[in-house]
């Protein structure tokens, strides 16, 4: 991997990223929206609006990041610009990589965003710092940016690309917690929210919720999710195509 190759990769998709006026609102406003909506739903139950929050502060940027990297990605096949591409000194691993710092970058300013809006417009309290919260919403966006250039693969048209959020993003959100506690799940079900990668950034973000400190677990937890977010990377440079007939 080069590290100019790279670099010059990012700055390519975030210049585009600057450009492009929706992007930027689904990423900048869109979840300071939500935020608010939940505010107001649990106005009479500030414990519940902490809990559901601070959770979906980590949900939102993987969502958004999956689906936004797995429609630009193939955009970029179906023009034919990624053929272009690799034309070029450019690798697969550049690429992908390239993409996967560009949109980290656009998760960090995002993250701090409604983080800033949580805290300080909302009232969200937890007992760990925002700081905190804010690194686990990025490393989760680099996990959405891994898995949407992974399933990109094997999309032919944006609509396909779409379908695969109820097929990868939606069981996780169903299994992570935020609606059932995974020890009340079938046992069945426990197992399989045990190898998805989005429980342990749940988990990760309730430590900082009732923790003034971070926590080993934290850590552990935090460093899983990264784990999967590199694999996935892998994985997406192995089953990486040109173009798509």
């Amino acid at each position: 991997m080069s590290v100019a190759i790279t670099a010059s990769t990012s700055g390519r998709v975030m210049r585009q990223l600057q450009h492009d006026r929706r992007t930027v609102a689904l990423l900048i406003v869109v979840p300071a929206l939500l935020l608010a909506l939940l505010y107001f739903m649990y106005e009479d139950s500030p414990a519940t609006f902490d809990r559901i929050a601070l959770i979906m502060l980590g949900i939102f940027p993987f969502v958004i990041m999956f689906l936004i990297t797995s429609i630009a990605m193939l955009r970029e096949r179906t023009s034919g610009t990624l053929e272009r591409l690799l034309t070029t000194p450019l690798g697969k691993v550049d690429l992908l990589f390239g993409y996967g710092i560009a949109f980290s970058v656009a998760a960090a300013v995002q993250g701090a965003a409604a983080t800033g809006v949580a805290y300080w417009l909302l009232g969200l309290d937890t007992l760990g710092s925002p700081a905190l919260v804010v690194l686990i919403a990025v490393v989760n966006a680099v996990l959405g940016v891994a898995l949407g250039l992974l399933c990109s693969a094997f999309a032919r048209t944006e609509f396909q690309a779409v379908q695969f959020l109820p097929v990868v993003v939606v069981p996780q959100i169903l299994l992570c917690g935020l609606f059932v506690p995974r020890e009340q799940m079938a046992g069945w079900l426990q197992a399989i929210a045990d190898v998805l990668p989005l429980t342990y950034a749940v988990d990760a973000l309730v430590e900082v919720g009732k923790s003034a400190e971070p926590t080993s677990a934290m850590w552990r937890d935090l460093i899983i999710v990264a784990g999967a977010a590199v694999i996935a990377l892998i994985l997406a440079a192995a089953t990486l195509r040109r173009r798509t007939p």
